[in-house]
């Protein structure tokens, strides 16, 4: 008795739109963005990502590993349209539909609309239909959770499929290395390093509380991930109020200099998740947990949407000169962006026995 859950993820979604619909792109590394010098990649295409050019990469940086890279506009308003028919054919499937963007969602399929008692025939379905009606390729993950569906999603990128069985779970989990774990970015994966966690395996000798007391309230998740447990249901249409990033040290943080530098890396995490939810609010807040477990913030709000990481840069160090240190050193800090006033961004189980 199990949910039947799918993540169906585009692939490289910007930049293979510019590439159907412009011939002389395609087989090239194409980034979708602004080439000067304060530039920004929102998307890349797989050519350039061979090249190791990243989506949030400063344009300037991403030219230098890739000299050939060709920038093009980005045009949203294709981009909507195209994620429109998109979702609108997930409908034909399910009503619990959560997008998390523009480009991927999950679907909760345990009760479907066609009585198809196989989630991955109907992931099949779905990709075969977003070909023929798009002409663009898609990405899907098939298991028990969220979790797992996402995990696997990426697992047979791109144009692939990938399903993770409720048996094969628990050594499947065991053998992931922690960078491909759902949540876990370069900074976590590092420290994760440090306490030598590099596999599922690894991380499920942790206990609950030692993970959290590592990572803070995240730690709570590493533990269940680690045991792929994942309780979280598909929510259709919850309309997001904010976005955040935020990091807990293993060593807390006495410095200005080094915080600094900690927000560089959680500022780029929070930028990448703004592009790829399309969510500019007019509010930036840091958030700073001392070593005493005391917190605070600090925030501002902005008279427009931020939809540069140059804007988001500026207020953020602002909001960090307005921290005092005053002898108390650091072991949490975050940052998050809210207060959207134009159409926010949406993110959009009865149980049955499982079939694939």
């Amino acid at each position: 008795m199990t949910r039947k859950i799918i993540h169906i993820d585009m692939d490289a979604f910007y930049a293979s739109i510019e590439q159907r619909d412009n011939p002389a792109l395609r087989g090239k590394p194409v980034a979708v963005g602004y080439s000067g010098q304060r530039g920004v990649v929102a998307a890349a295409s797989y050519e350039a990502r061979k090249f190791g050019v990243r989506s949030a990469m400063p344009s300037v940086v991403a030219l230098r590993k890739c000299p050939n890279l060709i920038f093009v506009p980005a045009r949203f308003d294709v981009y909507h349209e195209v994620s429109d028919v998109i979702h609108q054919l997930f409908t034909d499937y399910t009503d619990l539909v959560e997008p998390l963007s523009l480009d991927e969602a999950f679907l909760d399929v345990t009760i479907n609309k066609k009585n198809i008692p196989s989630a991955t025939l109907i992931a099949r379905e779905i990709r075969q239909r977003i070909k023929e009606e798009t002409n663009l390729t898609a990405s899907a993950g098939i298991s028990f959770n969220k979790f797992l569906a996402k995990i696997a999603s990426d697992y047979n990128k791109p144009n692939g499929m990938f399903t993770i069985k409720p048996e094969d779970a628990e050594k499947f989990v065991e053998e992931l290395r922690i960078e491909r774990f759902f949540g876990i970015g370069k900074v976590t994966a590092t420290k994760m390093h440090e306490m030598g966690i590099y596999t599922g395996a690894d991380l499920k000798q942790h206990s609950e509380e030692d993970l959290v007391a590592a990572f803070g309230k995240a730690g709570l998740s590493y533990y269940l991930y680690a045991r792929g447990i994942d309780n979280r249901e598909v929510e259709p249409e919850r309309i997001r109020k904010s976005l955040g990033a935020e990091n807990t040290f293993l060593e807390d943080i006495g410095d200005i200099h080094s915080l600094r530098r900690e927000l560089n890396e959680i500022r780029e995490t929070l930028w990448e998740r703004i592009l790829e939810s399309e969510f500019y609010g007019k509010t930036v807040t840091l958030k700073i947990k001392y070593a005493d477990f005391q917190q605070i913030t600090r925030s501002t709000t902005v008279p427009y949407q931020i939809k540069t990481i140059d804007t988001l840069i500026g207020i953020s160090e602002d909001l960090l000169q307005l921290i005092d240190l005053n002898e108390k050193k650091v072991r949490l800090l975050g940052l998050t962006i809210s207060n959207a006033t134009t159409e926010d961004s949406k993110y959009i189980q009865l149980k049955i026995p499982f079939k694939y």
